[in-house]
């Protein structure tokens, strides 16, 4: 660890952005004599002020590029050998929003610059409820971003790796999102070239959403790189040349369409996942498919010529537009029972809202309430939360005393009366430290439960599923847990 001035590191923190003045005054009523930089630093990460990315990037020296434009970097939510993204903070309306960084290693190569640039270009271009809006590219110094909607959720494969393998309904209404998100873009003349479960963001509302249109590269940049960000690209341009297909043919992201579609349903992908270039680029890899319907028999006869027609090896024989694709997605999900318009009964679960700062705590509630069914929405700001529930209410909120502090009190008051209104239920965890902020809670409507750390996850559900009403029978067919403390 670095030996920091305690001034230089005020300083520092204030002029990028980090923290506010009137914060960094409370920090510094805490500090004892003869404090460090360092010390500082732990204040205002107890406090919650910086976050572990940027406390121990100012330990290390290297902030230069934590602060890019109006937008602070948060955590580091994934990381690729040609760009990083990252959640991010405005630093003018504590907004929060998805930053994606061009890698150093590339900075300074002007076909991946040329590159990054035509996918921030290309992904302002499109507006669609099934596309994640990108805001802005910019440069900073040697700092290449793309700024987007900070989606509230993962992506698909960390889905997939919680549920397992999707209901077919569910399957379907995931795959329809992304079929019109690539009508639309055909429409706008551009093809996605890099569709794979990672480049499919799911909302905490059930929307699907592609990002990374535009991200491959001609053959000539993917050999010279070799990036595990750019492998696709290697896979479309081995399907395009051994089955006669045009160079860039829209067809192909049906084709792999139809591989998320199979792995939805299956749980398996429909060929080994790997690093290695060369089997990447053996055509026996996608020609030799096992048929879904050998690998589910029991699915139904119209699902599974749906799949092997998406992954039909001839390009002519495969569905030519999206448009086709969408209509016959309606048909298998009228057949199981589902709405056509992308909505199924089966996929109409209680959304939650979680009041919590810290990123571990956040996934953690994240995965765990997705898991046992539920639609997760994680705020890290109260203020913003109490405003939402007034205009976008969940069907309940969950606020965390640890992240929210003493005025968690005050503010479970105010959900309550925003909840009494608008109908949803509150569940307030106090921590170990706010036992005496149970008596400060006067009453509790029948509409909202107070627990007290410690306290497991299936407490915490138990109170949620209550206050939204999900049946004794929906909680004995849950399956088995941790019984892990929430702290």
């Amino acid at each position: 660890m670095s030996n920091l001035k305690l001034e230089d590191t005020a300083d520092l923190v204030v002029g990028l952005r980090l923290v506010a003045p009137r914060d960094l005054s409370m920090a510094h009523g805490e500090l004892p004599p003869g404090a460090s930089g360092n010390d500082l630093l732990e204040i205002l990460e107890r406090r919650q002020l910086l976050t572990d990315l940027q406390a121990n990037r100012i330990r290390r020296g290297d902030h230069d590029g934590l602060v890019l434009g109006d937008y602070k970097l948060m955590y580091r939510n994934a990381a690729g050998s040609f760009a990083r993204v990252y959640r991010a903070c405005s630093v003018v309306d504590d907004s929060m929003v998805g930053v994606k960084v061009l890698r150093e290693r590339w900075a300074a190569d002007p076909d991946m610059v040329k590159l990054f640039h035509r996918e921030g270009e290309i992904g302002m271009r499109l507006k669609h409820v099934n596309i994640v809006p990108l805001y802005n590219i910019a440069v900073q110094g040697k700092f290449h971003y793309i700024v987007m909607e900070f989606v509230e959720g993962g992506n698909l494969r960390d889905f997939l790796k919680i549920r397992g393998r999707l209901q077919p309904l569910e399957a379907c209404q995931y795959t329809l999102h992304m079929a019109q998100a690539l009508e639309y873009a055909f429409g706008m003349g551009v093809a996605h070239r890099d569709l794979k479960l990672t480049n499919v963001l799911m909302s905490s509302q059930g929307v699907a959403k592609l990002i990374d249109f535009g991200l491959a590269a001609d053959e000539a940049t993917v050999n010279r790189t070799g990036g595990d960000d750019l492998q696709q690209a290697l896979e479309y341009s081995t399907l395009e040349r051994n089955t006669g297909a045009p160079k860039n043919d829209p067809r192909s992201d049906l084709y792999f369409l139809g591989g998320i579609l199979y792995e939805l349903l299956s749980g398996e992908p429909p060929y080994p996942r790997t690093s290695d270039r060369d089997e990447r680029k053996r055509f026996g890899r996608y020609r030799d498919v096992r048929p879904i319907t050998m690998q589910m028999p029991d699915i139904s006869p119209r699902l599974g010529e749906l799949v092997t027609r998406l992954m039909h090896i001839s390009p002519s024989e495969r569905y030519q537009s999206p448009t086709e694709v969408i209509a016959d997605l309606r048909l298998c999900m009228a057949e199981l029972g589902g709405n056509t318009n992308g909505r199924t009964s089966g996929n109409d679960r209680p959304t939650v809202m979680c009041v919590e700062n810290r990123t571990k705590q956040q996934d953690l509630l994240r995965d765990y309430l997705s898991k046992h069914g539920f639609r997760v929405l994680v705020l890290s700001d109260i203020g913003r939360a109490l405003t939402r529930l007034s205009q976008q209410p969940p069907d309940c909120v969950l606020l965390m005393g640890d992240a929210i502090g003493d005025r968690v009190a005050d503010d479970f008051m105010r959900a309550q009366d925003i909840g009494r209104e608008r109908r949803f239920g509150v569940v307030c965890v106090l921590s170990e430290k706010q036992k005496h902020l149970r008596e400060a809670i006067p009453s509790v409507s029948p509409h909202a439960n107070v627990l007290q750390q410690p306290v497991i996850l299936r407490r915490i559900r138990t109170a949620i599923e209550e206050l939204c009403g999900v049946g004794d029978s929906d909680r004995r067919a849950a399956n088995a847990e941790s019984e892990r403390v929430v702290t």
